[in-house]
């Protein structure tokens, strides 16, 4: 049957589900899967490396004829890496995290689909005032990067979409089956922008125990943190925390960041556990809705899955 949504219309996809451009972990294969499977696929590229989008673009191109986009950390980027990504003709460019202003004329120039995820209401003004074509509304339930004084998903989704009315908004965070998509659009959101749920697929760019991880994780079990960004030595704004899985430098450092940023030698002990292999070399990121996921599908197959799973629920709903 199919559910067809203004982000569906604009992007001429069957189901109104994209994976989040998650970086390094969302490459050709799992975009090139899930549009093939009748969503948006979205690379992520994060800082738009060179090397990984050679790589990676060519693999992307297995659903041509089919659309896809690709994201990237507004933060971490100049403008080759979004003329890079330009040159390959992509759907849709999304921006996260950051300022978006020094991109987006060139980006809309292009004839590009712009998406700007936000993680707050000040971002949704200033995305909606750069001519966005879709909003992406971020809840702190998200795993990776977030909000470190955000909303949760339920009740900014309708603020937003109330806010940018009457362009398309995706709803993001915590979302990790059907049940999430048909709440998404119940909230008024013209589709969801799905995560965690998608990095435990067969196409996913992850560490295998990254994978068993996910699948044998609970909600409980996850942490919004700026801990790991320091101890890795990592630039990301402090505005922004992560939600992972936990990790012995979590344990051992939660509450003293400020000490942990003075102390060059934890930093230095940090790389040295992670070239011993006694800590894994990235965080694990993880959102809340983790409890849902106990599988390792194709993306292709999720997609339909998740559109099938929405379609019952909201169709539960009507009836009731």
């Amino acid at each position: 049957m199919g559910l067809s949504t203004r982000f569906t219309e604009l992007f001429g996809v069957r189901h109104p589900i994209a994976p989040a451009p998650m970086g390094g972990s969302a490459g050709g294969a799992l975009a090139a899967a899930v549009s093939r499977g009748g969503g948006l696929g979205m690379l992520g590229s994060a800082n738009g490396d060179p090397e990984w989008l050679a790589r990676e673009l060519p693999l992307v191109a297995e659903a041509a004829g089919r659309p896809w986009g690709i994201g990237f950390l507004t933060w971490q980027i100049d403008a080759d890496a979004i003329e890079r990504a330009l040159e390959h003709r992509p759907r849709a460019v999304m921006l996260s995290f950051g300022d978006p202003s020094p991109f987006a004329d060139r980006i809309r120039a292009a004839g590009t689909v712009l998406i700007i995820q936000v993680t707050d209401l000040e971002e949704a003004r200033r995305a909606v005032d750069l001519g966005a074509d879709v909003i992406v509304v971020q809840g702190t339930e998200s795993g990776g990067h977030g909000a470190r004084r955000g909303r949760s998903t339920l009740p900014f989704v309708p603020v937003v979409v109330d806010l940018a009315a009457p362009l398309p908004v995706l709803a993001a965070g915590g979302i990790a089956d059907g049940r999430g998509v048909a709440a998404a659009l119940a909230l008024g959101a013209a589709g969801a922008l799905v995560g965690t749920r998608f990095q435990a697929t067969t196409e996913a760019l992850v560490d295998p125990s990254t994978t068993k991880a996910i699948v044998e994780g609970r909600g409980e079990d996850t942490e919004r943190n700026r801990v790991l960004d320091i101890a890795r030595g990592s630039r990301w704004p402090s505005k922004y925390t992560a939600r992972t899985l936990g990790h012995p430098y979590l344990d051992q450092w939660r509450g003293r960041e400020a000490e942990l940023a003075a102390d060059p030698r934890a930093r230095q002990d940090y790389q040295h556990d992670v070239a011993q292999g006694e800590i894994p070399p990235l965080p694990m990121w993880a959102g809340e809705g983790i409890d849902l996921i106990s599988d390792l599908p194709s993306a292709a197959d999720l997609v339909a899955t998740l559109a099938a799973q929405a379609e019952d629920a909201l169709d539960r709903a009507g009836r009731c």
